[in-house]
C-alpha cells in the first residue's frame, strides 16, 4: 500500500466515520480539498443490485442544475436536415457516413458524447468495437439515439451526466468542480442520487442503496447519509 501524504492524511484527519447530511459534507469537502488546482467533485455510490443479471442493471442519465464543470465535445451522426439542427443546437462535429468512416479508419476520439438519429444506427453500428470500448456508443436509453437532436446536444451543453452500474455494484460520476459554492455541489449531489433512486429495478427487494461517498480528486471521501431523500 502506498504512503499517503502529509496533506492527505491531514484531510482525513477531519473526516469522523459517520454519515454527513449532504449540506455538512460539502462543507467538510471544501474545507479539506487541495486548493492547488480546480478539483473535480465525485460521488460513488453502491447499490445492492446484481448487474450480472439485465433487470437489475441501473443506467439512466440526469441534468445537473448546475452542470458538471467540463464543456463537453458533442458529435452527432444525422442525415439530412437534422444536420443543421445539430450545429444550431451547438454541436462540435456535426456528419454522417464520412464520419463513420473517420472514426473506423483514424480512429479518431475527439469528442466526449455521440448523439445519432436512428436512421444512423445501422452505420453507427459499425462502431461498436471503437465506441463501445471508450462507452461512447449511442443507445435510446441514455437518450443518445434520438430525433430529438435539438433537446439531446442542448442537454449535455448543459450537464447531462449519463450513470451506469458496473460489474461491483457501484455508479461513480463526476458532478461539480470544487470551485463551484457549496449550494450548488449540495444541489448537484442531491439531483444525482434522486436520478440514481428514481432508477431503482423493480424486480429488486431488499435495500437498494448501501453507501453514498463524495469526494475531491485528491481528498479522502466523505460519507453522506440519504434517509430524506429516499423518502
Amino acid at each position: 500500500m502506498s504512503k499517503r501524504g502529509k496533506i492527505y492524511v491531514q484531510a482525513r484527519e477531519k473526516i469522523e466515520e459517520r454519515e454527513y447530511p449532504v449540506e455538512d459534507a460539502v462543507k467538510l469537502l471544501k474545507e479539506v480539498r487541495t486548493p492547488k488546482f480546480d478539483e473535480s467533485v465525485d460521488i460513488a455510490m453502491r447499490l445492492g443490485v446484481d448487474p450480472k443479471y439485465p433487470d437489475q442493471m441501473v443506467r439512466g442519465t440526469v441534468v445537473l442544475p448546475h452542470g458538471t464543470g467540463k464543456v463537453k465535445r458533442v458529435l452527432v451522426l444525422a442525415l439530412g436536415e437534422k444536420q443543421k439542427e445539430a450545429q444550431d443546437a451547438g454541436a462540435d462535429f456535426v456528419g454522417g457516413e464520412e464520419l463513420v468512416e473517420k472514426i473506423q479508419k483514424e480512429s479518431w476520439f475527439d469528442y466526449d458524447v455521440v448523439i445519432a438519429t436512428p436512421d444512423m444506427m445501422k452505420a453507427v453500428g459499425r462502431l461498436g468495437k471503437q465506441l463501445g470500448t471508450k462507452g461512447l456508443m449511442p443507445s435510446p436509453k441514455s437518450g443518445t439515439v434520438t430525433f430529438g437532436i435539438r433537446e439531446a446536444v442542448s442537454d449535455v451543453k448543459k450537464g447531462r451526466v449519463e450513470f451506469r452500474v458496473d460489474k461491483a455494484g457501484i455508479i461513480n460520476a463526476c458532478i461539480a468542480k470544487s470551485s463551484f459554492t457549496e449550494e450548488k455541489i449540495a444541489e448537484n449531489s442531491k439531483a444525482f442520487i434522486q436520478a440514481v433512486l428514481k432508477a431503482r429495478p423493480t424486480t429488486l427487494k431488499g435495500k437498494y442503496v448501501r453507501s453514498v461517498y463524495l469526494s475531491t480528486t485528491m481528498s479522502p471521501s466523505i460519507k453522506l447519509g440519504i434517509a430524506e431523500l429516499e423518502k
